[in-house]
Parts: C-alpha cells; sequence; structure tokens
C-alpha cells in the first residue's frame, strides 16, 4: 500500500546508512528456511570474554506467524501476529518468559493517506503507546505519545515530517519531549553510492551533534560504508555476499579522542544455506 510509513520509520533510510551492520563484536548467525513456512535462526555473540546466543523460530501459516525465541539465559520471548484482522491491519500478542507483565497487544492500521501502530501493556499499570502518521508515500507529517498509568505521567511525546523523492529523503524530529531537534537527510548520488547525514541539537544546553556516513556498492556482492561522528570517532564497514543471502562483514571504529585505546573490529558471519 502506497501510502505514508508507519511513525517509527520516519528517517529510517538515513539512520540504517548511519548504524545498519556495523558491529564491533564477533558474531555468527545461521538460517534455515522450509517450504512448510517453518524458520529457524541459531545467533552466536561474542563480546568481549562473554558469549551471548539465542535460537529464534518462526512458523508462518495463512496470515498468522508465530516467532519464538529462546536466549542463553532461559527466557524465551514469543510473538504472535495476525494480519489482516480486519481490512489493512494486524494485530500483535506478545510476552516474555517468566516476565508475567511483560505481555503487550499491538496494533496497526495502514491507509493509504493514513498510517495508525498503538500498544497497550496487558498488566493492572499498562504502558500507553499511540503513533499516527498522515499524508502520502512523499510527504508524511506524525506524531507519538507514551502514557505510564502507574505514575499517570507521559513517558514521550514526539511530532515529525518526512519528505521522500526517488533520490533524496529528509527527516526532521522533534524528540525528547520537545527538548531536542533531529534532522537527517539521505541522498543517492549515483545508483551506487549514497550520502547520509543526521544533526541534532538540545535545546537545554545548547548541544549540537552531527554524524555523517556514506555507502558505496563497489560490485553487485560488495559494499563498502565509512562513517565520522562528531565525537572524533572514524568507523568502516566491507560486507560481501560470498554466496547467495549469505554475508561476511567486517567493521572497524578508531576514536580520534582516545589515542592510548586500540581500534574496535568486528567480523560477522551470516549463513542462510
Amino acid at each position: 500500500m502506497a501510502g505514508p510509513a508507519p511513525f517509527v520509520d520516519l528517517g529510517k533510510k538515513a539512520k540504517d546508512l548511519l548504524t545498519k551492520d556495523y558491529n564491533f563484536d564477533q558474531k555468527f548467525t545461521l538460517s534455515m528456511l522450509s517450504t512448510t513456512g517453518m524458520g529457524l535462526t541459531a545467533t552466536g555473540l561474542k563480546k568481549d570474554q562473554n558469549f551471548f546466543g539465542d535460537i529464534n523460530t518462526v512458523y508462518k501459516s495463512g496470515s498468522t506467524t508465530v516467532d519464538m525465541k529462546v536466549d542463553t539465559y532461559s527466557n524465551v520471548s514469543t510473538k504472535v501476529t495476525v494480519n489482516d484482522v480486519w481490512p489493512c491491519s494486524k494485530a500483535a500478542l506478545s510476552f516474555r518468559i517468566p516476565d508475567h507483565k511483560s505481555g503487550k497487544l499491538d496494533v496497526q492500521y495502514l491507509h493509504p493517506h493514513a498510517a495508525i501502530d498503538s500498544s497497550i501493556g496487558l498488566n493492572p499499570t499498562p504502558l500507553l503507546e499511540l503513533s499516527a502518521t498522515i499524508g502520502s508515500k512523499e510527504l508524511a507529517l506524525g506524531g507519538e505519545i507514551g502514557f505510564d498509568t502507574a505514575s499517570a505521567s507521559f513517558t514521550k511525546y514526539t511530532a515529525g515530517i518526512n519528505m521522500n523523492k526517488p533520490d533524496f529523503s529528509v527527516a526532521l524530529l522533534l524528540t525528547d519531549k520537545g527538548q531536542a531537534l533531529r534532522a537527517s537527510y539521505i541522498h543517492s548520488v549515483n545508483p551506487f553510492t549514497c550520502v547520509a547525514a543526521e544533526m541534532a541539537h538540545r535545546f537545554s544546553t545548547y548541544e549540537n551533534t552531527f554524524t555523517i556516513g556514506s555507502s558505496h556498492a563497489v560490485d553487485p556482492f560488495t559494499v563498502v560504508k565509512t562513517r565520522f561522528s562528531d565525537n572524533g570517532k572514524v568507523a568502516m564497514l566491507c560486507q560481501r555476499e560470498w554466496r547467495p543471502k549469505s554475508l561476511v562483514t567486517f567493521s572497524a571504529e578508531y576514536d580520534s579522542k582516545a589515542i592510548n585505546a586500540s581500534p574496535k573490529m568486528g567480523l560477522a558471519l551470516a549463513l542462510k544455506p
């Protein structure tokens, strides 16, 4: 449906270029799919001297998807999603075991001129969240609010506007309960190269921050990304699709303000037989 994107996706294109796939640890992912609608993904992550892992199972049948994840700490996360509960909508029920207060119900409604997302916690004092955008695929205006019934206070309220064109996308967001302004921009220089920038201003401290980055497709199977932030950190990423849907990604980051610290490096391997 060619309508406005959900509010959470405003500015997502620039954010993905600047942050997606950067990893400074050792990560391994194995995904297996079957013709019966069952999918299995095993993930392992080594961070410093600690190892974390999880196994994720996804089962699809008709309009229903069941997603279950078990991690190394025996936490079980489950999400059941039903599409087309009524036209142009979907509902998702999620919960974690053993956290009996983690239940949550999410409902999304997509329309050619609007996108609405709502969430309510399934406990005696739930957290309520609501976001909406109106407009079109090219120009959207929206906002989101969060309300904690336990403290009878707003946890967040945000507003934003997003413009999309074939070769660029720009977003402007008023965040942190009106205390910060964030702008992002991504531009497709040519079919192989994109550049992006994100700037933020905090009104209370007059602090400004920025991040700029680029992405370049060296060939159909190799992508190189770079990133520079005002805090002096420089990062690069090289991702290679060495077989269909299987990726190997090398990331590195250097902090120019921490001259005695070693550069951070990470390797991620994603296999999908």
